[in-house]
């Protein structure tokens, strides 16, 4: 069973990610020798060894009974509810209220949720797979989305309420769901946003977005940890200044290094040519991501599996793109390279589920349970 088990697992899928998890491992041990501190560096060999286990452990499990309606129910809405007592009683770190701190060790319960919305959404729409066209079906999904998209802001957490914006519109658009109806929707949301703007935002509210938006307008205040994060990928040209010799991690001026500006670290270190090889990665982590999906035996597989897909793909370009300068500075980690438990079993977990399905996906699963107006 255990053999069967393994051979369904994309090697291939994994052996990519590996050289991604060891340049992050990499660079956190190169600014942390400076102090002779492994922390960030022992701390996340911990969390990647548990993350595989749970890999593993997810690939065996048989995935079908995440189709049940209750069960699916039963997850968004004990996410939903974390986050809800995350806002009440959570602890407060950089202006916000994004973590449960249990002392020996926190975890950002956003990140399950973003998995519990790309389950339910799966769900959903591979339920309306026939009448997917009709409008109505942009709202009631985005319902799923709004929820949690509001507790998250009630943090506020800007950042994930971006990825679960990216995995809304991610799936809607993979859905089938009337390109029209979307542009309809989408363009409404400008009108209410531009209304807002004009005359219910104080301009103290329109201040926080313009730094939001562009944060190298002030590189001493607002915008000094991009400015920083630049200067560290400028500085390492092609070839990088080695491991070991990044000035910019090493000596603090980057700030946190080891998670939200990681690539910029590595970049430093590792240069154009390095940096290069990790989206390169990448890119093959996503296009196995969605080989996996292409082998999916239902609606609900291949959706879920573009939804990891879009799930990754959000995380990757807007944390890249505030190492760059490009996106707003969001506390976005990258996959598989920043430090943190929450983010790293999240991301293997999504992976575990992908390959259940390559194992236990063709065999006939029934779900007598359908809520009309939960669509699940």
């Amino acid at each position: 069973m255990a053999e069967k088990a393994l051979k369904r697992i994309d090697w291939l899928l994994v052996a990519f990610i590996i050289p991604i998890i060891a340049g992050g491992l990499a660079t956190m041990k190169s600014f942390s020798s400076l102090e002779d501190t492994n922390y960030f560096f022992s701390k996340q060999i911990i969390w990647v060894l548990v993350s595989l286990a749970v890999f593993f452990l997810f690939s065996f499990i048989d995935f079908r009974f995440l189709k049940r309606t209750d069960v699916l129910v039963f997850i968004f809405l004990s996410m939903c509810a974390a986050l809800l007592t995350l806002v009440i009683l959570g602890s407060i770190f950089n202006e916000n209220k994004s973590w449960f701190n249990f002392g020996f060790f926190s975890f950002q319960p956003v990140d399950f949720m973003k998995l519990a919305l790309v389950l339910v959404l799966a769900k959903y729409f591979s339920r309306r797979h026939v009448e997917i066209k009709d409008i109505k079906h942009i709202f009631i999904s985005g319902l799923y989305a709004l929820l949690p998209l509001i507790l998250v802001l009630l943090q506020p957490d800007f950042g994930s309420a971006m990825i679960i914006l990216f995995i809304w519109l991610g799936m809607v658009l993979v859905s089938g769901i009337s390109k029209l109806h979307l542009f309809l929707v989408l363009f409404s949301g400008i009108v209410i946003f531009t209304s807002l703007w004009f005359f219910a935002f104080a301009p103290y509210q329109k201040a926080r977005i313009y730094n939001f938006i562009n944060p190298l307008a002030d590189v001493h205040k607002t915008g000094y940890n991009v400015f920083q994060s630049t200067i560290a990928v400028g500085s390492g040209q092609i070839l990088g200044k080695g491991l070991g010799f990044g000035t910019q991690s090493r000596l603090k001026f980057l700030p946190v290094a080891e998670s939200d500006f990681v690539f910029a670290a590595f970049s430093e270190e590792w240069g154009f040519i390095g940096s290069f090889l990790i989206l390169l990665l990448y890119v093959l982590v996503i296009w196995r991501i969605l080989y996996s999906a292409s082998l999916g035996a239902s609606n609900f597989e291949i959706l879920f599996g573009m939804g990891m897909a879009i799930f990754f793909m959000g995380h990757i370009i807007i944390n890249i793109g505030m190492n760059l300068g490009l996106m707003p500075v969001t506390g976005i980690p990258l996959p598989f390279m920043s430090y943190g438990g929450s983010h790293l079993l999240t991301e293997f977990a999504g992976l575990g589920i992908l390959m259940s399905m390559r194992k236990y996906g063709r065999s006939a699963h029934r779900d007598d349970m359908q809520n009309e107006f939960l669509g699940v």
